[in-house]
């Protein structure tokens, strides 16, 4: 029965992760600004475009379907006129793989980067994904699979990040943030940690308490995690190239123009 369920999973896998044509997107920041902004273990968040995007938005309640990290020149140097693959990410079908930017360029993106860290931790963050790069996933569990044909599960609120890491493991940590969540909790980075109040034993400081940091399993995390942590910074490409509204092409056509509609 291996080699049947085998089979069920990449044709589901397919299904899956096959664009979705109505989806229409229109990208607000260029391959060129994103390049020119990116810097080494940024994690860049998609939108997404395909079928499994929708159930994990819903999921998540978030815009955010997808996460990739970017390596830089990390990898080794191709021909001249063939793109550089600075961004890791992995993926359900073809596991864990390395692409350009043009992989994303008609899908919105946001740019979350890791405040103070240190360019040694950076180079760790951005070596422990390249170095499981080839790594595949066991597409065999088709409840794994089969729970994200559904664009809006019936999942209770507080179940529904459960549902991301429920089963076996090998489809959900090829769909979730969980490669670079695993990525920066090797260097002890926090992403979104559970914080609890450790309250002191003494008399004297009944009213004194430590916040004492828990991370989570690197199963929960969803690309939505790093857009709403505390400690990454949304950077945005416009902005930091430099923004001047007094310079954008507006058109002139009057609001208050009375338009009418052939029938």
């Amino acid at each position: 029965m291996g080699w049947i369920t085998e089979f069920a999973g990449h044709k589901l896998v397919k299904l899956l992760t096959a664009p979705v044509r109505q989806n229409i997107q229109i990208p607000l920041a260029s391959q060129e600004q994103l390049s020119a902004v990116l810097q080494p273990a940024d994690v860049l968040l998609v939108e997404g475009n395909t079928r499994l995007s929708a159930p994990i938005k819903y999921l998540t309640q978030s815009t955010w379907s997808h996460a990739a990290l970017y390596v830089g020149d990390a990898l080794p140097s191709r021909e001249s006129w063939q793109l550089p693959l600075i961004l890791v990410e992995a993926d359900l079908q073809e596991g864990v793989r390395a692409v350009t930017i043009a992989h994303y360029a008609q899908m919105n993106t946001r740019i979350c980067r890791a405040v103070g860290l240190s360019d040694d931790d950076r180079r760790r963050v951005v070596a422990y994904v390249v170095a499981r790069i080839g790594h595949q996933y066991d597409l065999k569990n088709i409840f794994d699979l089969a729970r994200y044909l559904l664009p809006a599960p019936p999942v209770p609120i507080r179940y529904r990040r459960r549902l991301l890491a429920l089963g076996s493991g090998e489809p959900t940590r090829a769909i979730c943030s969980t490669l670079i969540a695993q990525a920066f909790q090797s260097v002890h980075y926090p992403i979104l940690p559970e914080i609890r109040r450790k309250w002191s034993d003494d008399p004297l400081y009944a009213d004194c308490y430590a916040e004492i940091y828990r991370i989570r399993h690197h199963s929960l995390y969803t690309p939505r995690d790093f857009d709403i942590s505390p400690f990454f910074d949304i950077v945005k490409p416009t902005i930091k190239n430099g923004f001047d509204y007094r310079s954008l092409n507006w058109d002139h056509i009057s609001l208050d123009q009375n338009w009418s509609c052939r029938i």
